[in-house]
């Protein structure tokens, strides 16, 4: 069961261990976070008042002696319970299991099995025919793809093409204008949503997190927004998953861009999620922090969980992605990033020679495979074959036969970028936005 379905019987063992008091990251002392802390707090301020307002009609000295006790009772008292509070009652609720295999740290501990191939897994999610209208104007229209589970699923688009808007539609912050859709096996309706998002989490560009509070304080309210079982323990986990456990008790208005990415992907794995989307979440890094969220991803993929990940780093969607579509308010195209170049673009031998061919036509044509050839502004010959690593070999073979003095044999290699510029050149509305 995930770690997000929680029903009303369950009791929050995080919530009976949590501190009364916690101290303060800036000065002395402690401050009050539980009703019970508030309590203690008001009682305390209380006789000290009584105290120093008799102490100041009697003249009696001793009543100092009774404000600097009840102080030093008070400050014994809040670094006691600073620490953790015992439940009042026993929890009605087994512990968990304990995981016998050890956990990774570069990646939070999950409970679903290593994945599986395509062939027997069922989709973590399926689109068809989606469309999304703001009154006349078309977010997207008739789109229709699925995910595998544990596929890293890559969305490109120009801006203003609808990949935000169609996150945010499976996501279940907006509501579909036509077709359907199914997310982590549930069909996306109105009905099932709550149980959607608490199985689902959504990391925006912008972590959204509040300044003033601690890491660990931004990752407690979020935990108990979304109902997680064993707080602590998913935090922990969290932070040590995104290297930030050492940087727990700063400040978020302290940190940096990057720092702040980082607690805002410790955010969306909080409840465990099924399939996680990632709106373009190396926004703004800097490249050894992009290399560490590319590490995670990688480590989450092979833990079975599936990535939905938009991005303008067309390199990044080709290193990370199993398969990618590209949107422009429809789907233009959608496979593994190869299968895409092996369609738009047709394959190519360069041939590089330290002076002219004699008879570049006749050389060629006697090579089996080689379907047509030119010589470019550079003075390297680019033929067009059927199968480059079968033509290779013999051609080369050809090449010393004619006499070639021969540099170079290579094909040539398109990519992501050339597939997503191919595909956009010629779209008007891709140009306009």
């Amino acid at each position: 069961m995930n770690a997000g379905l929680s029903g009303a019987t369950v009791v929050d063992e995080s919530m009976s261990r949590r501190p009364w008091f916690v101290r303060r990251a800036i000065g002395f002392g402690w401050r009050p976070v539980t009703w019970q802390a508030w309590v203690i707090t008001a009682v305390a301020a209380v006789i000290v008042v009584f105290a120093a307002a008799t102490a100041r009609i009697a003249k009696a000295p001793a009543m100092i002696a009774v404000v600097a006790a009840v102080l030093a009772l008070y400050s014994i008292t809040a670094a006691a319970l600073s620490r953790s509070v015992a439940p009042a009652e026993p929890s009605l609720t087994p512990p968990p299991p304990v995981d016998p295999v050890p956990r990774q740290p570069a990646v939070p501990s999950v409970r679903r099995p290593e994945p599986v191939s395509d062939a027997t897994r069922a989709p973590a999610l399926a689109v068809e025919h989606l469309t999304k209208r703001f009154g006349q104007r078309v977010a997207f229209e008739d789109v229709s793809f699925s995910v595998a589970a544990g596929e890293v699923f890559g969305f490109l688009g120009p801006n203003g093409a609808g990949k935000t808007t169609t996150v945010r539609t499976l996501g279940t912050l907006l509501t579909p204008s036509a077709g359907t859709a199914t997310v982590v096996g549930l069909e996306l309706t109105e009905r099932n949503g709550q149980e959607i998002r608490q199985r689902i989490s959504i990391m925006p560009e912008s972590p959204g997190l509040y300044l003033r509070l601690s890491v660990r304080e931004n990752l407690e309210l979020f935990a108990g927004l979304f109902n997680v079982t064993n707080a602590r323990t998913r935090i922990g986990e969290a932070l040590d998953a995104v290297n930030m456990a050492a940087r727990a008790d700063d400040i978020c208005a302290n940190l940096s861009k990057g720092l702040r990415q980082r607690v805002g992907l410790a955010r969306a794995l909080l409840n465990d999620p099924d399939i996680l989307f990632l709106d373009e979440p190396t926004s703004g890094l800097d490249p050894v922090a992009t290399r560490e969220v590319h590490d995670l991803i990688v480590g989450l993929r092979s833990r079975g969980v599936t990535v939905f990940l938009t991005t303008h780093r067309l390199e990044e969607a080709e290193r990370l992605c199993d398969r990618v579509a590209i949107l422009n308010t429809t789907l233009r195209m959608l496979g593994r990033p190869d299968e895409l170049r092996a369609q738009l673009f047709s394959r190519s031998l360069v041939v590089i020679t330290a002076a002219p061919l004699a008879e570049p036509g006749h050389t060629f044509d006697e090579v089996g495979g080689v379907q047509s050839w030119q010589l470019d502004d550079t003075g390297r010959y680019v033929l067009t074959v059927d199968d480059a690593k079968a033509v290779a070999p013999p051609l080369t073979r050809a090449l010393v036969a004619a006499g070639a003095d021969v540099q170079a044999v290579y094909e040539t290699q398109h990519t992501l970028e050339d597939v997503y510029m191919e595909l956009i050149s010629d779209d008007v509305e891709a140009r306009v936005r």
